[in-house]
């Protein structure tokens, strides 16, 4: 069973460190004009009919076309990777480096919302993620596994810092895709992906990193118990989409293939070297 596991994992962890450069149709996003997009993406859009929600009407679908089949079977449009090492395994090292570089994108992620003005809305929305990986990088090696220290940040985790804060001076709007991609696929695809390594690695212990409380108060790890959350921050984000102008919209949507660029290379840990 766990050799099958292991199979799974990588396949999936392997398949989000993928460089998208493919062209995708999306006939049900809905937007004034049709917009075509730089990294050879294209999108096909419907003029008939108006945006309710530029996060759910446009970034999401745009965003799930980039996904594989294997991650998501009814929305995703590109190949499963071949997986080249079938009995790789992730060490516990791994996976604690992939959780130190973790936390110093949200830092970051949490440090830029508070400094910049127009991001003022998404500050403290309950999706943070820095001081929940705090507590679990401490409890992996002072209480768990002290044979381990932790490992310094890696240059995935420093190179995304350093981006994301060049970026925001930049684009509010490119940053913000990267904001909306890192803290909501964590409640989706992150969440599965957590399950199987704190199974395999942790004997099934619950990260911190996969927990979050939700507005009634309650400790929730699930994304239906995180709904409350994820849709107060949508709101916040078409708010400030809202504002926006179509290029400046435009140039949000081009942003998704560097997030999964960027958010993949912290994956690169836990898949065969």
């Amino acid at each position: 069973m766990n050799k099958y596991i292991n199979i799974s994992l990588v396949l999936l962890i392997i398949s989000l460190t993928n460089i998208f450069t493919y062209k995708i149709n999306i006939k049900s996003l809905k937007l004034t004009n049709i917009m075509k997009y730089s990294h050879n993406v294209e999108i096909e859009i419907n003029q008939e009919k108006t945006i309710k929600s530029f996060v759910l009407d446009v970034m999401r679908p745009y965003a799930m076309k980039l996904h594989t089949r294997e991650q998501s079977p009814r929305e995703g449009q590109q190949p499963s990777p071949r997986n080249s090492n079938p009995n790789y395994q992730p060490s516990r090292l791994d996976f604690l480096r992939f959780l130190v570089d973790s936390l110093v994108v949200y830092q970051t992620l949490d440090e830029i919302v508070k400094e910049e003005p127009l991001l003022k809305s998404l500050v403290n929305t309950g999706l943070e993620r820095s001081e929940a990986l705090v507590k679990d990088i401490e409890w992996i090696t002072k209480t768990f596994d002290t044979s381990i220290n932790t490992p310094e940040v890696g240059s995935y985790g420093l190179e995304y810092s350093k981006f994301l804060k060049a970026l925001v001076k930049e684009s509010v709007p490119r940053f913000v895709c990267h904001y909306y991609n890192q803290y909501f696929a964590h409640t989706a695809g992150g969440l599965m992906i957590g399950k199987r390594l704190t199974d395999l690695l942790l004997e099934g212990n619950t990260l911190n990193f996969y927990k979050w409380t939700n507005h009634e108060g309650n400790i929730v790890t699930t994304k239906e118990g995180v709904k409350d959350l994820l849709e107060a921050t949508r709101i916040k984000i078409d708010e400030l989409a809202s504002t926006w102008t179509e290029e400046e919209q435009q140039a949000c949507l081009d942003e998704t293939i560097k997030c999964f660029q960027y958010g993949g290379s912290l994956m690169a840990y836990m898949k065969p070297q």
